[in-house]
């Protein structure tokens, strides 16, 4: 197929064909496997397969009626995990798609939102500043176009990017070419942009050659293609993961010693220790994990708060201290340029006048400012041509074009009021007279920037100077000797709801630090409007002068971080989080994308540029922090609930295997058959699965919530010992008053520990007494179906092939006295558990 080489693209018939041939552009493709294969994939649990081996091996020795029960026991408890984690699988990719990265083509030569997953080769793409560049393609426009590549260089820089005149021939057309064989390109050509890459400042029309795994990002697999690192959270559940197997392996094997010391059949004996090992693994943790987190993000989207990485849910609800901008978050961003004025403060059109001819001309970052300057009035500019650009960065904190008319050419510099007034040499007095800037000029200028600024105005310096006809490019080093015009100044109205987002914040145990590029003066304005106390402030150039160590001991004390640059805000939540802090930082602009990825928990707004959203964990819809403390309160409830399951696991659960285990000392049969273990397991599975869906107590959406091995463990050590003696008074019971026999021994131990397994739940799931805690319907009635089932399977046809007996009804009544009995010391338990963390 040949390909069009103009500048307005590909067909839409030519780019799904084409689609069809490379595949989508995806750095590298995540391989979906079919639906029956991820199934399968449930039985690579070393656990389910020992079990499966020894069914088969109960099946040869002729039990094959207990080998079948054992099987379909095992594929029912895989199944339940699948359905779960793929139902959650789902879901997350839902909402993954509805922040996912797009990019401006041209397809059938009109401009197109699209996936970046749907680029070919072929395809005409429009970029500007804040844009990621979506495949690896030559640059055919540009207009002071700068990228920065350090993705692939490691040149944090940014570096300029021209179309150069080059002639188009078969070798290089399209797509069908490159597919072959990759261009003779580098980082350093200078008409080539790369995928990863980001736009800095300017715009360009650029032709696609690579895209997927073709391109040099894709070749060199750098990190976009890694894992990303565990959180805490990841971490905490994996290291509970590992001392809960450290103890079952422990258990398990005493189990087998003791059973082969008392000659007890071998493969009985077996069955018995993998049987325990099954009931003791919290095989319903990562379930329970994955189902939580992706109700949590599926509540958060419908609080208009969209999860990229589910794990970032429970980070934010962890979060006790947020950074975040002022522009947007603590004002309406609906930025109105009110005032234009020169030295002596009166109003002047001439600072309009230069205002305008440097926002218009300005091809690079334009920000709300430039918006607000060029909506305030429309002036003719048809007059001017222009000649050349210094873009705007964050370290100047400035922009300059040279623009022509007539006989006259002249540089326009518009910026940080103090940067730009430092470059001045001479001012524009009243009559648009330069006078020399001398000290005492200075001052009232800087009195009048002040005073501006306490009047809760963002103010703009305006400057200029003209320069020699023939002088061909501006450089930064042309931005000297200035003539100083006045200030733009703007006018951001605080957003009402955001004062009382910041008190819910700080009641919630999240401390709010401002970070921002404006000024203290209009940043305490807005503070004091919305009632927001300020604590203490720290400059960019108060933060600069700061070694490390300093600035760890002053980011506690202080919540308004004014005038700091990328590299600043980044050392400040780098020192936050040296403190213990898990930090989150809500950022929506190119120079917030390091931040994003330094902070715990990184959150921008759909309205950002493409860097930021790719670097954000969450994207919010709306641009209000009262969406976000919804959010926290969200984490924190997700949190909970995983807890739960953690708590049942160490504490009841595992005094019945505990028990179990230790009853093979002294009892001269098995106190419950392989198949009734596994039995119990999938029962007690069967209640846990509504647990994600239980309610959260006020009080445990309080404060923010970390993850705490110590806390888990000094748990287990209080509740466990109380499920295990509970469980030898009923060996006791059973002997001395019911003289039971092996089946009827292991039947009513089951019923038993089924009923105390399950309903121990609602004492553990709540801090409060259980009676003034109300939990989830869905999981009180799983729980009372399942101990209804487990008391009823005795009484069934059933029986017989799962080794259960009749119970007397005396039994019951001592069921229900033991039940009341261990639910009240169980709770007994739990308040002197909390009273004690409290005084710790």
């Amino acid at each position: 197929m040949t390909l069009r080489q103009n500048e307005n693209g590909l067909s839409s018939r030519e780019a799904a064909e084409l689609l069809g041939r490379v595949g989508p552009n995806r750095l590298k493709p995540s391989p979906q496997r079919a639906v029956a294969l991820q199934f399968l994939m449930q039985f690579k649990n070393p656990l389910v397969l020992v079990l499966l081996v020894a069914s088969g091996i109960s099946a040869m020795t002729g039990d094959a009626g207990g080998a079948l029960i054992i099987g379909l026991i095992v594929l029912m408890s895989v199944t339940l995990d699948f359905v779960q984690s793929y139902r959650a699988g789902q879901a997350a990719d839902r909402l993954a798609l509805q922040v996912a990265v797009t990019a401006t083509v041209l397809r059938d030569g009109a401009p197109c939102e699209l996936p970046v997953a749907d680029l070919v080769p072929g395809d005409v793409v429009l970029l500007s500043a804040g844009y990621l560049v979506p495949a690896d393609a030559r640059v055919l426009q540009a207009d002071d176009f700068f990228v920065n590549q350090a993705q692939l260089t490691g040149e944090p820089y940014p570096v300029e990017k021209r179309a150069l005149d080059v002639v188009l021939d078969q070798a290089s057309q399209g797509a069908d070419a490159d597919l072959a064989g990759h261009a003779d390109s580098d980082a350093s050509a200078q008409d080539w942009v790369f995928m990863g890459s980001s736009v800095v400042s300017g715009s360009a029309r650029v032709r696609l050659e690579r895209t997927g795994s073709r391109t040099a990002l894709g070749q060199i697999a750098v990190s976009l293609t890694q894992a990303a690192p565990p959180t805490a959270f990841e971490m905490g559940t994996r290291h509970f993961g590992m001392l809960i197997m450290r103890l079952t392996l422990l258990l398990v094997l005493f189990t087998l010693l003791v059973n082969v010391a008392l000659h007890r059949p071998l493969l009985e004996s077996f069955l018995f220790a993998v049987a325990l090992a099954v009931g003791l693994t919290p095989e319903l943790l990562p379930m329970v994990v994955s189902v939580t987190l992706t109700r949590g993000a599926l509540r958060m989207a419908a609080l208009k708060v969209i999860v990229k990485r589910p794990s970032a849910i429970q980070d934010l609800g962890a979060m006790d201290v947020l950074c975040t901008d002022k522009t947007g978050t603590l004002t309406e961003a609906r930025i109105r340029l009110e005032r234009h004025v020169d030295a002596s403060g009166a109003d002047n059109p001439q600072v309009l006048a230069l205002a305008y001819l440097n926002s218009y001309f300005e091809s690079g970052l334009k920000s709300p400012l430039d918006d607000a300057i060029l909506a305030h009035e429309d002036l003719d500019v048809s007059g001017w041509r222009k000649i050349d650009e210094v873009p705007f960065d964050f370290e100047r904190r400035r922009v300059s074009v040279l623009v022509e008319r007539a006989a006259a050419r002249r540089l326009v510099v518009k910026g940080a009021p103090e940067d730009v007034l430092r470059l001045c040499t001479h001012f524009q007095d009243t009559d648009d007279q330069t006078v020399a800037l001398d000290a005492a000029a200075q001052t009232r200028i800087t009195a009048l920037f002040d005073g501006l600024g306490e009047d809760g105005f963002r103010v703009l310096g305006i400057a200029w100077r003209d320069v020699a006809l023939d002088h061909p490019h501006a450089v930064v080093s042309d931005e000297s000797a200035l003539i100083f015009a006045g200030f733009a100044a703007f006018l951001d109205p605080p957003k009402a709801s955001a004062g009382q987002a910041i008190h819910a914040m700080t009641a919630s145990g999240v401390a709010v630090k401002i970070v921002t590029g404006d000024n203290e003066r209009v940043t305490r304005h807005v503070c004091t409007q919305l009632g927001v106390p300020i604590e203490g402030v720290l400059t960019g150039s108060e933060v600069a002068a700061l070694n490390d160590d300093a600035l760890r001991a002053r980011v506690e004390s202080v919540n308004l971080f004014c005038r700091v640059n990328p590299a600043q805000k980044n050392r400040i939540i780098s020192a936050l989080k040296a403190r213990g802090h898990v930090v989150g930082y809500l950022g929506d602009g190119i120079n917030d994308a390091p931040s994003l990825h330094t902070a715990d928990v990184g959150i921008s707004v759909d309205s950002a540029v493409d860097v930021a959203k790719q670097a954000a964990a969450m994207i919010l819809l709306e641009h209000d922090l009262m969406v976000l403390h919804l959010g926290v309160l969200e984490g924190r409830r997700t949190f909970s609930n995983v807890m739960k399951y953690i708590m049942m696991a160490t504490s009841s659960n595992f005094g019945n295997m505990f028990s179990m285990a230790a009853a093979t000392l002294f009892l001269p049969f098995l106190p419950m058959l392989p198949l009734q273990i596994l039995l119990n397991n999938l029962l007690y599975d069967v209640s846990e699965v509504t647990l994600p869906l239980d309610n959260v107590d006020a009080e445990d959406l309080a404060q923010p919530r970390h993850w705490d091995m110590g806390f888990i463990r000094n748990f287990m050590l209080a509740i466990g010992p109380i499920s295990s003696l509970f469980d030898f008074l009923t060996f006791y019971l059973l002997i001395k008053l019911f003289e039971a026999q092996e089946s009827m021994f292991r039947t009513g131990w089951f019923v038993e520990s089924m009923a105390t397994q399950v309903l121990v739940i609602f004492v553990i799931r709540t801090r409060r007494n259980p009676l003034r805690s109300r939990p989830n319907r869905w999981l009180l009635l799983t729980s009372l179906a399942v101990v209804v089932t487990a008391m009823a399977l005795p009484f069934t046809m059933l029986a017989p092939y799962l080794g259960f007996t009749p119970l007397p009804p005396a039994f019951f009544a001592l069921l229900v006295a033991l039940l009341v009995a261990y639910l009240t010391m169980v709770e007994k338990g739990k308040q002197w558990f909390y009273r004690q963390q409290t005084r710790a």
